[in-house]
């Protein structure tokens, strides 16, 4: 039996799977991740993206920050892909417990899934750090310089920047549903971003499944391995 087809009686035999995506998830919906050779850490600008998406840099350079968010980190305009849309469908059907994501994007939602855990936050949310109002990823994107509230204060995108730590509400989920579920995708991830990474040491059943193009510091441990696109997996479904 090939490795999609067992992936197939594993995914039919479960009840309570859970998703745990990177990157990888979304770059099939043209939305570029960090690490690839095209990827934001390739490109040249004044200072790496790494100290720009700091929160230190987020205080002190506060007009450069939002320039580089507005232009490189607001994925608006993109649509799910094959991946998203199969695992709303496994939700629908009672199947999948809940994705935990690494993505910022929002594209799980907008494929129909219910439970999300966005462990780095998103670019839909964005709130005020005066008076707490909500405003859109469109009003981020529209404004000049920095983004200011009615009120005066700056909107803050609700992404989670370096040197900022987790939510711990959603860390407490996120693990809660790991450590219940009866079998774990892992998918679109180098699995080298911590803490996030190291949450699926929660898990402790024995259908640990590993699909990314690359070769992951979990390879070993898992009970399925495939080397591919998840386009070309979940395009199986």
């Amino acid at each position: 039996m090939d490795k999609i087809e067992t992936l197939k009686q594993w995914v039919a035999e479960s009840r309570r799977i859970v998703f745990f995506g990177g990157a990888g998830v979304s770059t099939e919906s043209g939305i570029p991740d960090f690490r690839s050779v095209d990827g934001l850490y390739n490109q040249k600008f004044e200072y790496p993206p790494e100290t720009i998406i700091s929160h230190s840099f987020y205080l002190n350079k506060t007009e450069y920050f939002f320039r580089f968010y507005r232009e490189k980190m607001l994925p608006l305009g993109y649509s799910p892909n094959v991946t998203h849309k199969v695992l709303a469908r496994w939700e629908q059907e009672g199947k999948l417990q809940a994705v935990v994501t690494q993505n910022i994007d929002g594209l799980h939602q907008k494929a129909g899934s219910k439970t999300v855990y966005e462990l780095h936050g998103s670019v839909l949310r964005n709130y005020c750090q005066w008076c707490g109002k909500f405003h859109s990823a469109e009003f981020i994107k529209e404004s000049e310089g920095i983004p200011q509230c009615a009120c005066g204060g700056i909107v803050k995108p609700d992404v989670v920047l370096y040197e900022e730590s987790l939510d711990e509400k959603t860390i407490n989920k996120a693990c809660e549903a790991i450590s219940n579920a009866d079998m774990l995708i892992v998918g679109g991830t180098s699995l080298t971003v911590y803490p996030a990474a190291g949450f699926i040491r929660y898990y402790e059943g024995n259908r640990l499944v590993l699909i990314n193009r690359d070769e992951t510091p979990y390879d070993r441990w898992a009970n399925l391995v495939i080397h591919d696109s998840l386009g070309n997996v979940f395009g199986r479904f």
